[in-house]
This record gives C-alpha cells, structure tokens and sequence, in this order.
C-alpha cells in the first residue's frame, strides 16, 4: 500500500506529527502530458511512456497510515483527461511493428504535407478523358454530374478524415483496410473492400506505366523529329525506362519523405491540366464541331452509354484510399487532433482539383466536341490535332509534366503495396525489413507492374468500367463506415444522409459495372495481349 494515492478527508495525525512544524510543505499534484491516440493494431506513442517520477528526499514522519477508501481506481493524476482518455488506455492496444512500417514509421507530417499528397493523389491522368464523358451526357447533365460528384466525395472524405481517430476509444485508424475491418468486421471487408482498394493501389501503378511509357515516347519523338538518327526504342521499351525511373524513386522510405516528390507531383499536374484546357480555348474550336450527345441506336445501348459516361466522371476523383494512409503521418493527441490539420490540407488540395478539373472538363468539350478521342482523351488530342499548331517546346513541357506526375504518383500510390508487403516480413519474423530486403521488394513490385503493363497495355480503355468497380471506396463505404462507427440517431438528418448516399452508391457501382462490360461488348476495344503500342 506504500504507493496507493489517498483522497480527502484528510487522515487524522498524533499529536507529535501535528506539533512539528518543519515538515515539508505537500508537493503540487504531477500532471502527464496529453496522451495521443493510437492505432489499433500498430502504433508509435512516446507520449503515452513518462518519465518516472524520482521520491522525494525530504525525510518521512515515522506515523502510522490509515488508508481511506479511494472515490475512483483512476489516479488522480488522470482525472483532468476526462472520462474518454481513461476509456482510451484501457482499450489501446500498441504495437512497436507501427515504427518499422513506411506508412507510418514517421509521424512528423503537416497540413502543407497532407495538402501536397492530397492533390498530388487527387489529379491524375485519368481527369483527361472527362470530356469523353460530356460526349454523351451533353452540356447540362455533363455540368451537373460533376459538380455533384465532386460534392458527392468531397463529403465522403470529410467523412474518413473524422474517423480516422475515435476520441471514444483512442483509436487511430491508419490503413483504409483497417477501418473498413473495424466497421465491417474482418471478413466482410476482404469480400467488399480488397479487391477495389488492392486496383486503386497496385492497378493505377499499372496504369500509370503504361501512360507513362507512352508520354515518354511522345516526348521524344517531339525532341528528336523526324529528321532524328537516333534509335527509336520501342514501346516496351519505354514501359521499361519509365519503369526503372519509379522503381529507383521509389527507394525513399516512408510516406513522409516523398512530401517533396508529392509536391512536385502536384505542381505538375496542375500545370499540365491548365496548360492543355488554355491551348485548347487558345487555339479555337475545331471546325464542325458538334455538341448534341452522342446517342446509339437502341435504347439499352443509349442508357449504358449514360452510365459509362457517369463512370468515367467517378473515375476521375481518386485518391479516397489514401486518405487515411495520409492523416496517419501526422501526430494526434486529444487537443490537438490530426483532423484539424488534416481536412485544413484537404479543403486546400480539393480548392485546386476543381479549379483543374472543371476547366479541364468545359474547355475541352467546347474546344473539341464529339471529336474529342475516346482513347487518352486531352492529351491525345493536344497532341494529335495542335502538334502542327503550337510551339515544340510548348507542346514537349506538357508532355513533360505529365510525365513527372506519373513517376511522382506512383511513388504515393505504390506506398500501401510497400507497406502490406513489409508488414507480413515484420509478423512473421518480428523484426524491421532491413535496407536491402526494402529494395528488392520495392523492385519486385515495379516490375511485377511493369510485366502487367506490358501484358495488358489496353487497361486505359476501360475507365468506365474501372470506375464503377473502384466506385464504393469513394463514395459508398465510407457512408457505411460512419453509420457503423458513429451511430447517428436513427431518422436523424445524418443517419438519412448516409443512408441514401451508401445505398445509392453501392446501386451505381452496380449499374456501372454491367454498363461498362456492356460498353466494352458492343463497341470493342483493341486488344493487344503483349502487345503495346
């Protein structure tokens, strides 16, 4: 009992102890610093292991103690933290592996880091074929899909960035993957959330190969010319150049480390978005363009051409997968929670995707109408129809910047594949992945993806269909994730919010599905098994 903490009233002293007036006067009562959330399953919190407290050298009063009876099992230091802390520490699990795992070995990331990833992540390649999709919705509904699809994920981030810590439990919920198991039990989330998360990571690598590639090609075509005697590599080959770019890049070890690569990704991306709708407005309308919506023969043609169309514009916004991926780089604790600086990064970083998007989308639909090709969308048609037109070193800095936003996307990309690969060596042997097993595993997984490129060059065709699949990370689950881990009143304005919003997105991804394998049935695309062009 020497170390049982008393409360009032005070115990009663003889009357020799109460005549001594030389004793030392109570030491103030010692507070611990915040205490900071934590992962369920992996977590670093040096906050959470204090300093031990040295005794007091002050001579004791030899006088017998009467122990009262203590009004809580909570120390009294604690009771400042409230209720909600106390609750935390005797849920939080830790788990020292968190501090060996790229994602979240550094904690030291910022509102500018979540910013520059957000947007880095947020913009990509997949944004140039938007106008293929006003083809067939037209001007008011091709408006309107947009604007609420961009509203649409802008509330379903909001979402992940609340839940990604739980003031309840003391939570922290890093990985995408460990939310949706949290919600929806372990299980349920292999079947609902694996595969769509698994493309979003591994497939856009992929695909970012095989437009990278490609823009590499075009970009040296453009500086060497026609009239050029250097040896022209051929498609794999650039697959492979560009390929080994990511793979050396890809060697910085955490998510924290590529803020400044991310940076340069965002600054690219924004770059080329504006730099093609202003060509495109700069240079004119094509002569005989058309804006009456592309409409098929039949009508079940017609409504899967709107569906595909309403795939693409949801294939456009990515990045959900690695929202939480992002806040998990940032400290928490329970006054300064890693939403604030989060959802601050992410309302920066999404002001500048719909300054890049919606102009992208309008300028291109009004430059190029139904001309506007089906396949690479923008970038082919600056290229193909303008390359005559513009300044070579106009044209080749646009196809640059596409370039390094492919190579800087894949690294952020590519960062949960890192990630997973390391933490099953880190189970299994209890021990961090050393330097070199990082590498080659990083290699393996860049030229693993460079293997499917090279086999399946023709990803890029099926946007709609992609979207659909990769629909419900974006605008579903997260809806169901918030029902299951808040519970909102029932029939309250979020409960029904949430509702409609999960359901409605769970029938879309549904309905694009059938629409793009429907789509790509009826109109065909070119494939080419190993056969890039």
């Amino acid at each position: 009992m020497g170390d049982e903490i008393n409360s009032n009233p005070v115990t009663p002293r003889p009357a020799s102890a109460a005549a001594d007036t030389s004793v030392a006067p109570t030491p103030p009562p010692v507070s611990t610093p915040p205490s900071q959330y934590n992962s369920p399953s992996m977590s670093r919190s040096p906050l959470l292991s204090t300093p031990e407290i040295k005794p007091s050298k002050t001579p004791k009063a030899i006088t017998p103690r009467i122990a009262t009876p203590r009004l809580s099992l909570t120390p009294r230091f604690l009771t400042p933290l409230g209720s909600p802390i106390r609750r935390a520490l005797h849920l939080t699990k830790l788990d020292p592996h968190d501090a060996w795992l790229p994602i979240t070995e550094s904690r030291n990331g910022n509102a500018y880091y979540a910013a520059f990833h957000t947007l880095c992540s947020g913009i990509g390649t997949q944004a140039l074929v938007l106008p293929v999709a006003f083809t067939m919705l037209g001007w008011t509904w091709g408006i309107i899909c947009l604007t609420l699809a961009f509203i649409w994920q802008l509330y379903t981030l909001y979402l992940l960035v609340q839940l990604h810590e739980s003031p309840e439990t003391g939570m922290r919920y890093c990985r995408y993957m460990q939310l949706a198991s949290a919600a929806f039990g372990e299980k349920l989330a292999n079947w609902l959330a694996l595969f769509p998360f698994m493309y979003l990571a591994g497939g856009t690598c992929v695909s970012l190969i095989v437009i990278g590639g490609g823009t590499c090609k075009m970009f040296f075509e453009i500086l060497c010319g026609d009239s050029c005697g250097a040896h022209h590599l051929t498609a794999v080959e650039w697959y492979l150049v560009f390929t080994s770019a990511a793979v050396l890049l890809s060697q910085l070890p955490n998510l924290n480390s590529i803020a400044g690569v991310s940076l340069v990704g965002a600054i690219t991306a924004v770059g080329y978005c504006t730099m093609m709708w202003v060509i495109s407005v700069a240079e004119g309308r094509m002569p005989g363009v058309s804006y009456d919506p592309i409409r098929a023969n039949t009508q079940i043609a017609r409504t899967f051409d709107l569906l595909n169309a309403l795939g693409i514009i949801a294939f456009a916004f990515r990045g959900h997968n690695l929202t939480l991926e992002i806040q998990s780089t940032m400290p928490s604790s329970e006054k300064h929670p890693s939403r604030v600086p989060m959802w601050r990064g992410t309302v920066v970083a999404y002001a500048m995707v719909a300054a890049c998007l919606f102009p992208l989308a309008i300028a291109g639909y009004w430059a190029y109408g139904q001309h506007i090709p089906a396949s690479g969308g923008m970038l082919v048609a600056i290229y193909g129809i303008h390359r005559e037109d513009i300044k070579p070193s106009v044209l080749g800095l646009v196809i640059l910047f596409v370039i390094i936003n492919a190579v800087t996307s894949f690294q952020i990309y590519g960062m949960p594949m890192f990630d997973d690969m390391e933490s099953k060596f880190i189970i299994k042997f209890k021990k961090p992945l050393p330097w070199w097993g990082r590498a080659i595993s990083r290699a393996m997984f860049g030229y693993g993806c460079f293997f499917v490129a090279v086999a399946i060059p023709f990803l890029g065709s099926m946007a709609g269909l992609i979207g659909g699949i990769a629909l419900p990370v974006t605008l579903a689950y997260p809806c169901f994730m918030w029902l299951k881990m808040k519970r909102p009143k029932m029939y309250s304005l979020s409960w029904w919010v949430n509702w409609v919003l999960g359901t409605s997105g769970m029938a879309l991804s549904g309905l694009l599905i059938a629409a793009g394998v429907y789509v790509v049935i009826d109109t065909g695309i070119k494939v080419s098994f190993f056969k890039p062009q």
